[in-house]
């Protein structure tokens, strides 16, 4: 490196020169992060390749949206917008219409609040409806009892007081696809879910059912 750097310095090439310092630079600031820094980015980089093949992507996809809203939430959620001719009756009867067309079992219905005089801003009504394939869910638990954490699969209706509503799911990329791959069984299973409840509330937005 400093043979590289000398002939550079002679040839007089600034930008080079530039670069090179730079370089140096960085790597002794990587150098100054301390060990346990560098261990870190050495086991993400020797571990990646046990990881599943969408599981880059998918981190990226989480990364790229926290950088761009600042919100860690939003980046795992999926979003449905409801249409105005739609009531909120109508979606939630055909969120429970479509959850047998796609084998899952309503588990459970909550209105968390109601405000009549929130700001448009605000939200104004919240509607749970939990679903669940028990079938599913007793695989998975098996697997990893830390996949209750996304048990039962939940769709939230948000409305605000300018009327604007929506439908919220948790984006369920990562669960599976964000670790080891998971065994061909299990991969089939989960990716009936992720149809389910990606395509549920897409319907349900629309009261097509």
């Amino acid at each position: 490196m400093y043979n590289l750097a000398e002939i550079i310095l002679q040839k007089g090439i600034d930008m080079k020169k530039n670069l090179l310092a730079s370089l140096i630079v960085a790597g002794f600031v990587l150098l100054g992060t301390g060990c346990s820094t560098m261990h870190m980015g050495w086991t993400a980089m020797t571990g990646q390749s046990k990881l599943d093949d969408g599981a880059m992507k998918a981190y990226d996809d989480m990364f790229t949206s926290v950088v761009e809203y600042g919100d860690p939430a939003r980046a795992m959620m999926n979003e449905y917008e409801v249409q105005e001719d739609v009531s909120n009756e109508e979606v939630i009867e055909s969120i429970k219409a479509l959850a047998e067309e796609y084998n899952m079992r309503v588990v459970g219905d909550t209105k968390m609040f109601t405000i009549p005089d929130a700001k448009p801003d605000e939200v104004k009504f919240v509607e749970n409806v939990s679903l669940c394939s028990l079938y599913i869910a007793k695989k998975f638990l098996n697997h990893s009892r830390y996949f209750g954490g996304f048990m039962p699969c939940r769709i939230m209706l948000v409305e605000y007081g300018n009327g604007k509503r929506y439908l919220i799911t948790m984006d369920l990329t990562l669960a599976i696809h964000g670790g080891y791959p998971l065994p061909e069984e299990m991969l089939k299973l989960a990716t009936q879910v992720d149809t389910a409840m990606r395509e549920i509330p897409k319907r349900a937005a629309e009261a097509d059912f």
